[in-house]
């Protein structure tokens, strides 16, 4: 309790402290004023819904569940809860190895990949940025949910660098890990994603549509390359997107949510997309708002990007969380 209060409190001081080392910008995210607390909403108990929120998964309508425990031979009765949780932190930036989330703090560029940026092509503008990605379980470390079991029970920690991966920065490599790609080039696939489009701006995004990223693109392949560039928070959500995909396909990334997530996580090779809400903490935060994978940023975004300090961005993940409180 004593760590997790004194990071509580650095993140607090830290929070409004800007940072930035030559090219590279970003604050500390504040745990009270920056985050939309009401994104932990809906939330779910015995199948029925406590308290309203955002458009969320449906729950199974089971009054009861059942986990096996080490060490006991029979399952053990529980109750079946839902909310959702801010789980992850994600860097997405045009500068290798800063750390916008960590107040513009700069790794240093050990030349291992280039840089990234927007790029003119005749009439096409294109992009590449670098993402990283924290372990960030704010509920546990805030206790906002006293000795409640089914938080993640972990620490501050920077899982994975973009700049160190080789496929993150070639397609062709990349499609060693999603070889169907080649399915999803054409018309047809890509024509169909505006439907994707449709609904995660109405309502939630269309998980049978696995490759479609809404309206903000295509989640094929999983490179930071982006093609249709429309603005940085639109790229910047692709490119969160397409990591996500990607840390699935790895499985590093689990499923938590449904039934199959009662009792633990489990393997979800193929992204479930309205398992996910994203909320922008820089370089203007959302403190009021978060929304679904692929919704569209038009309604939103104007202000959140401008030049020097404002085309890198830093986001918050909220995770959907099904759990069998014993």
């Amino acid at each position: 309790m004593g760590k997790r209060l004194l990071l509580g409190i650095i993140l607090f001081l830290c929070a409004s402290l800007p940072c930035q080392a030559g090219s590279c910008h970003g604050r500390f995210v504040n745990p009270v004023t920056d985050i939309c607390w009401k994104c932990v909403f809906p939330m779910t108990i015995m199948g029925i819904e406590i308290v309203g929120g955002n458009p969320s998964p449906k729950e199974s309508g089971d009054p009861i569940c059942f986990c096996k425990r080490p060490h006991i031979p029979v399952p053990i009765p529980g109750l079946p809860i839902s909310f959702w949780e801010p789980a992850r932190l994600a860097d997405v930036t045009r500068v290798p190895y800063c750390l916008v989330n960590m107040g513009g703090m700069s790794m240093g560029n050990s030349g291992i990949r280039g840089h990234g940026g927007t790029f003119d092509h005749q009439s096409d503008t294109s992009s590449f940025y670098q993402v990283h990605w924290y372990v960030y379980p704010l509920l546990y470390w805030l206790e906002v949910l006293m000795d409640f079991a089914c938080l993640e029970n972990a620490s501050l920690d920077l899982a994975y660098l973009s700049e160190l991966d080789p496929f993150w920065n070639d397609s062709e490599k990349s499609a060693i890990l999603n070889p169907e790609a080649i399915l999803f080039g054409n018309p047809i696939a890509q024509t169909a994603c505006a439907a994707d489009c449709v609904a995660a701006s109405a309502d939630l995004p269309m998980n049978a549509l696995f490759w479609c990223g809404g309206c903000q693109g295509s989640l094929y392949p999983f490179t930071g390359h982006i093609h249709a560039h429309n603005g940085g928070v639109q790229a910047s959500l692709l490119a969160l997107s397409r990591m996500m995909a990607k840390l699935h396909r790895e499985l590093l990334l689990w499923g938590y949510m449904g039934k199959s997530g009662w009792c633990g996580k489990y393997m979800m090779p193929i992204i479930q997309k309205s398992q996910y809400r994203t909320q922008m903490t820089y370089p203007v935060p959302q403190s009021t708002e978060c929304q679904p994978l692929g919704k569209t940023a038009v309604f939103w975004q104007k202000g959140r990007e401008y030049p020097y300090e404002g085309e890198d961005f830093g986001y918050l993940v909220w995770r959907k969380r099904s759990c069998c409180l014993l």
